[in-house]
C-alpha cells in the first residue's frame, strides 16, 4: 500500500518527481512493478484500497520510461550516449537461444556504412563476457579485419561493443545488424574465403607474432576448442603439433575410444609429418584465419555479397578450413573461385582425413551415434597413406 500511495504521489506531483530524479532512481527497481500495473489500467480504477488512481499523460510517459529501464536498456543507453549515437530508438526483440536473448537496436544519431544509417544487432546474457561474448567478439574483429571491405569481400558484421553489465549480473555484445539470406553466388563465396585466408597475420587482425592458435580459448558447437599460442613466426612444424596436441590429441581425449587413440599415438602421429613434407620451403606454411567451423548452416549472403557466421575461429593451415565440406556442399563453382587465388597443393588428398577426423570426433562428443564409425575410418585411412609413404622411402 505504501508503494502505491507513492503513485499516487508521482500523479499528482509530476514536476516533484522530475526534480527529485535520484531519488526515483533508487527506487526504480520497486516502482516498475507499480507501473506496470498501472499503466494496464483506465484513468480512474478503483482498486480496492480506499483511493483511486489518476493517470496523466506526463506520468504515463514517465512510468513507461521508468519500466523500460532494466539492466540492459541501461546498458544500451549509456554505450549509444558515451560512442556519440544518441539515444536508443527502437529496440525489437529477434529471438533467443538457450543461453542468450537477441535484439535488433535502432539509435537515433547511427553511423554510416556505405552511406546508409547502421542498425544494431544486440546480444545479452545472464553470464559474463568473458564466459559468453569474448571469443566471438575477437573472431568477428579478426574476420572483419582479414576479410577486407571490397567487392570481392566476405560480408561480415562489425562489433562496436562487447562487455559486462556496469551495474548487476550480466553481458552484451553490439554488432552491426546483417539482412541475412541465403547463399546466392558460391564462386564469389570461394574468392572471398580465400582473400580471407590469404590476409597476413597483424596486429590489428590479432595475431602480432604470425602464430598459430587465437588470443582466447573458445567453442566449437558446444564442445571446448583449445587455442595456445605457438612461438613466434611459425611454419609447418609448429603446425603439425598444434594440431596433433589441440585438435585430434584433445578430441579423442574427450572422446575416450580406445581403438581410435591407440590407432593414434601408435600409428599416426609419431609419423605426422610424412604428409607435410610437401610444405616446406617456399610452401611453408603459414598461419591463415580460419572460420573453423564452415558448414552449410553458417553460409548465407547479405547485401548481395557472400557472408559467414558463428565461427570458431582461430589461425591454422588454411585446409584445414575444409573438414566440414562434407556437410558443406561446396561444388565446382566454389572451388573454382578459391582456387583462382589459392590453388590445391598436391597432398591436399592425403591430409584430407586428417582435417574431417577431427569434426567427425567433435559431432561424436557432440552428439554420439555413428560419427565414431566416421572417425575411425578416417584414421585407419590416414594410417594407410603413412604407411605407402613410408615403404616408399
Amino acid at each position: 500500500r505504501g508503494l502505491a500511495q507513492r503513485v499516487v504521489e508521482v500523479g499528482g506531483e509530476v514536476i516533484g518527481v522530475e526534480q527529485h530524479r535520484l531519488q526515483v532512481a533508487r527506487e526504480e527497481r520497486n516502482m516498475t512493478r507499480i507501473f506496470n500495473i498501472v499503466l494496464l489500467l483506465s484513468a480512474s480504477t478503483p482498486l480496492g484500497l480506499g483511493f483511486s488512481f489518476s493517470i496523466t499523460p506526463a506520468t504515463r510517459l514517465l512510468g513507461t520510461k521508468l519500466a523500460a529501464m532494466a539492466p540492459l536498456d541501461q546498458e544500451l543507453e549509456s554505450w549509444a550516449s558515451s560512442a556519440g549515437y544518441g539515444q536508443i530508438d527502437k529496440a525489437i526483440p529477434a529471438g533467443s537461444s538457450g543461453w542468450a536473448s537477441f535484439r535488433k537496436v535502432t539509435v537515433t544519431n547511427p553511423p554510416e556504412k556505405d552511406g546508409k544509417p547502421v542498425s544494431f544487432f544486440v546480444k545479452s546474457s545472464s553470464r559474463s563476457a568473458e564466459e559468453m561474448f569474448l571469443g566471438e567478439a575477437l573472431g568477428l574483429q579478426a574476420m572483419y579485419e582479414c576479410s577486407g571491405q571490397g567487392e570481392d569481400s566476405l560480408r561480415i558484421p562489425k562489433v562496436y561493443h562487447y562487455g559486462d553489465y556496469s551495474e548487476g549480473k550480466g553481458s552484451l555484445i553490439v554488432m552491426e545488424y546483417l539482412n541475412l539470406a541465403g547463399r546466392s553466388d558460391d564462386r564469389a563465396l570461394g574468392k572471398a574465403m580465400a582473400k580471407m585466408h590469404l590476409a597476413p597475420a597483424t596486429e590489428a587482425a590479432g595475431n602480432p607474432d604470425k602464430a598459430f592458435g587465437f588470443p582466447v580459448d573458445n567453442t566449437i558447437g558446444g564442445t571446448p576448442q583449445p587455442n595456445p599460442w605457438t612461438k613466434p613466426n611459425s611454419g609447418t612444424k609448429e603446425w603439425i603439433e598444434f594440431f596433433r596436441d589441440h585438435r585430434i590429441g584433445h578430441q579423442l581425449n574427450l572422446a575416450g575410444d580406445s581403438y581410435c587413440s591407440n590407432l593414434w599415438e601408435n600409428d599416426i602421429a609419431p609419423r605426422l609429418h610424412l604428409i607435410f613434407e610437401d610444405l616446406h620451403g617456399e610452401k611453408e606454411i603459414k598461419p591463415s584465419l580460419l572460420h573453423g567451423d564452415l558448414w552449410s548452416g553458417n553460409i548465407g549472403s547479405a547485401d548481395g555479397k557472400p557472408s559467414i557466421f558463428d565461427p570458431a575461429v582461430y589461425w591454422g593451415h588454411h585446409e584445414a578450413e575444409w573438414g566440414m565440406d562434407w556437410c558443406a556442399g561446396l561444388g565446382k563453382s566454389f572451388w573454382d573461385g578459391y582456387s583462382s587465388l589459392i590453388p590445391r597443393d598436391e597432398g591436399f588428398l592425403d591430409r584430407k582425413p586428417l582435417y574431417d577426423c577431427y569434426h567427425q570426433l567433435n559431432h561424436y562428443n557432440l552428439f554420439g551415434g555413428g560419427y565414431i564409425g566416421s572417425a575411425r575410418g578416417h584414421l585407419e585411412n590416414l594410417k594407410k597413406k603413412l604407411d605407402a609413404k613410408e615403404k616408399a622411402k
